[in-house]
């Protein structure tokens, strides 16, 4: 068997979440282009480094983690159990795990606090592109 690297197996992975997402939004019920409509939502997250980069990371890392959007979709399904009306809290979750699933299969992880081009899987940006390590 080929060894594919983590940071290779973390993109794979990011694509087949953001697939499976979209399987599982139709057959919700719900509109396949919300998942497009409320994807540059989730990047409001960036605004945390007008504070400077360890504030942008915190806020990159919490938006861009699966925790939150898990913790939504229980709540989505929780309400649909009581027969809530509660639709809109498992379409945003649906989009949150997508934008998530997109962005690491298109190689920008999660941030460090040197920078928002360092991530856990490698340089982004200029700094990828020069091989540098500067810092933002």
């Amino acid at each position: 068997m080929p060894f594919l690297s983590p940071i290779a197996a973390q993109r794979v992975e990011g694509l087949a979440v953001a697939a499976l997402t979209v399987v599982v939004t139709v057959t919700a019920g719900y509109p396949w282009w919300s998942l497009l409509a409320l994807f540059l939502v989730f990047d409001l997250s960036m605004l945390g480094y007008l504070g400077g980069p360890r504030l942008g990371a915190l806020c990159y890392n919490l938006a861009h983690s699966y925790t939150l959007p898990a913790v939504l979709g229980a709540v989505a399904v929780a309400t649909a159990g009581f027969d809530d009306r509660a639709g809109w809290l498992g379409v945003l979750a649906l989009a949150w795990v997508f934008h998530i699933a997109v962005d690491r299969g298109l190689g920008y992880g999660l941030k460090t606090a040197e920078g928002f081009e360092h991530t856990h899987l490698g340089l982004i940006g200029r700094s990828r592109r020069s091989g540098s390590v500067t810092s933002s």
